[in-house]
C-alpha cells in the first residue's frame, strides 16, 4: 500500500469523527424535541432515502422495530409504484437529502403532504424542496465528505446516523423502553442469549 493511501485513510477516519463532533453544535433541541415527540406517539414511520441516505434509513428502521416504534423502510422507486399506498394521515415520514432536491424523492414529498403524513426532513439545504415542505427539518451541516474526491457520502453519512442513533436514544427515555420488552422480541444472537438467560 502507498504511503498516501494510509494518510487517505486515517484522513478519512479523523475527518468523520469531527462531523459526529460537530452535530453538537448545530443540532436543533426545539425541532429534534418535534421529532421525538410525533415518532413516540406515531402508529406507524416511514423512512425514505436515495443511495447511502437510503441506508441510513433502512437502519433506522430497523432501530426503531428495535424499540417497538413500528417503522419500515419505503424505496423511492416502489414509492412512485404503488408503495405509497402505506402512507396514511398521521403517519410520520422520514426523508434524507443532503441536498433537499433528489429527484426521485419531489414526487413522494408531494404525495406525503397530500395525503397528511407528519414529514421529518433531514438535510442540509433549508432552503431546499424537501426543507419547505416539511413539517418538521433537522439540519446537517458538513464542512468536508472524508473520501479524497470530496464527492462521496462518507462524513454525511456518519452524520446521519449519528442524528438517527440520538433520535433512538431519546425514543428510549421518552418511551421507558426497557431491556425485558427487548428481550422478548430479540431471542436471537449473543444479544438474544444474553438477555433471555434464565433466572
Amino acid at each position: 500500500m502507498k504511503s498516501e493511501s494510509w494518510a487517505a485513510a486515517r484522513k478519512s477516519i479523523t475527518i468523520e469523527a469531527q462531523a459526529v463532533q460537530d452535530v453538537l453544535t448545530y443540532l436543533d433541541q426545539e425541532a429534534f424535541a418535534r421529532a421525538v415527540d410525533v415518532m413516540a406517539k406515531a402508529e406507524r414511520i416511514i423512512t425514505c432515502a436515495s443511495g447511502s441516505s437510503g441506508a441510513a434509513t433502512m437502519k433506522l428502521a430497523h432501530s426503531l422495530c428495535c424499540i417497538e416504534r413500528p417503522a419500515k423502510f419505503m424505496s423511492p422507486a416502489e414509492a412512485v409504484h404503488g408503495g405509497l399506498g402505506c402512507v396514511q394521515k398521521n403517519d410520520v415520514v422520514i426523508m434524507v437529502s443532503r441536498g433537499g432536491k433528489t429527484t426521485e424523492l419531489l414526487p413522494i414529498i408531494s404525495v406525503v403532504n397530500k395525503k397528511q403524513a407528519i414529514l421529518v426532513a433531514l438535510t442540509e439545504n433549508l432552503s431546499s424542496p424537501l426543507a419547505r415542505q416539511a413539517d418538521i427539518v433537522l439540519p446537517m451541516r458538513i464542512a468536508s465528505e472524508s473520501d479524497p474526491l470530496n464527492l462521496m457520502a462518507t462524513a454525511s453519512y456518519m452524520a446521519t446516523v449519528a442524528i438517527f442513533d440520538a433520535l433512538l436514544c431519546a425514543l428510549i427515555e421518552e418511551t421507558g423502553y426497557t431491556a425485558g420488552q427487548f428481550a422478548l422480541i430479540h431471542p436471537g444472537g449473543a444479544v438474544g442469549e444474553k438477555l433471555n438467560q434464565p433466572g
